[in-house]
């Protein structure tokens, strides 16, 4: 079989792979599907190259079908399609015993710390799993990790409907938790600097504005008649964000933290203790959110397709990720951005 392998100095070879047969407790997967994440343009980019072993075989955002299952496996057989939750936790650590396993303490993350599903064939876990209803078409199948995500966040932050909702960054995690929230029932907000993720969201109907163009805070509580959001999600990892997150909710309102900050940020405290304001950080997802993603994704009521910008075979891997290749600063990511959402990788075949 073929895979993509990140060979440092952003350089991807196609190359040949070995067919790994699953162990006792694992499924081996034929990908269907796998997207490109902002994680795999860190790995492209070097800046995690102290955490992964080169080369390294990257992507965890897939579709796939069950080709094989190991000798303790039940539940699954082959034919199943499948997504998988890239989390392998170490079941012992204090998290995973206060049953928090998705931020276990020793989290080994499938295509970063392992290798990932930028291969025809991918053997993990069978507790990894979740199965894909046949009305979910395989490469929508793809985006049910990166929902996932959008749906703890919305979790997380207690979402419910009529609520003010503002997510600052309009990217593609940004975008779906404003499609979970509104969803849910909530008024959304993008704030986004970039134009064609603004038009983008325009497109889908979703409120945007620029910050740079308009006073944020002041916007808000006209939105809300003086009050301010109840729930703010920074989703951006940049320091203008952390900047202005605080000066959003209304007293009790709630702030997630969802955006990585390669630099920690200066928050206005004054702010948490003046409005009594909770903080919450928001990170991966568990079960419950893959299970609530694919029925989203299966219910249809999502514009999930128009988040996908563009797909290429696995031959042209190098080609999909050069064009996104990212600078170190994260405020110069946010003022430079991308037109692009989702790129997906077909996996099948050679």
């Amino acid at each position: 079989m073929k895979a993509a392998y990140y060979h440092g100095n952003t350089t991807i070879r196609i190359g040949e792979a070995q067919i790994r047969t699953p162990r006792p407790d694992e499924v081996r997967i034929d990908v269907a599907c796998c997207g490109i994440c902002g994680t795999d343009l860190h790995i492209f980019s070097g800046h995690m190259d102290k955490r992964v072993s080169i080369p390294h075989i990257m992507g965890h955002e897939m579709s796939g079908v069950v080709a094989d299952v190991g000798s303790n496996v039940e539940n699954w057989q082959a034919g199943d399609r499948v997504v998988v939750r890239p989390l392998d936790p170490c079941g012992n650590c204090p998290a995973c015993r206060a049953g928090h396993c998705h931020i276990c303490q020793n989290l080994k993350f499938l295509g970063i710390d392992t290798p990932g599903a930028f291969q025809n064939s991918w053997t993990v876990p069978a507790h990894t799993l979740h199965k894909l209803p046949d009305e979910v078409a395989l490469d929508l199948g793809a985006l049910v990790e990166p929902l996932a995500v959008a749906c703890h966040d919305v979790r997380l932050g207690q979402v419910k409907p009529e609520e003010y909702v503002v997510i600052i960054g309009g990217g593609p995690i940004g975008m779906l938790i404003a499609l979970v929230a509104r969803e849910a029932g909530a008024r959304v907000l993008v704030s986004e600097v970039n134009p064609s993720r603004i038009e983008f969201a325009r497109k889908l109907g979703i409120d945007v504005v620029n910050p740079t163009e308009i006073d944020l805070p002041a916007y808000v509580e006209k939105q809300t008649d003086g009050a301010g959001a109840d729930v703010v999600f920074e989703v951006s990892g940049s320091a203008a964000g952390a900047s202005v997150m605080t000066q959003l909710p209304r007293t009790r309102g709630r702030i997630i933290v969802v955006g990585i900050f390669s630099e920690t940020p200066k928050v206005d405290l004054f702010r948490f203790f003046w409005r009594e304001l909770k903080l919450c950080g928001a990170r991966v997802y568990e079960p419950q959110d893959f299970e609530k993603a694919i029925e989203i994704a299966a219910s249809g009521e999502l514009p999930l397709d128009r988040l996908i910008t563009a797909r290429y075979p696995l031959a042209d891997f190098q080609k999909a990720l050069e064009p996104r290749l990212l600078k170190r600063g994260r405020d110069e990511q946010m003022k430079s951005g991308s037109d692009v959402m989702k790129i997906l990788i077909n996996m099948e075949g050679d």
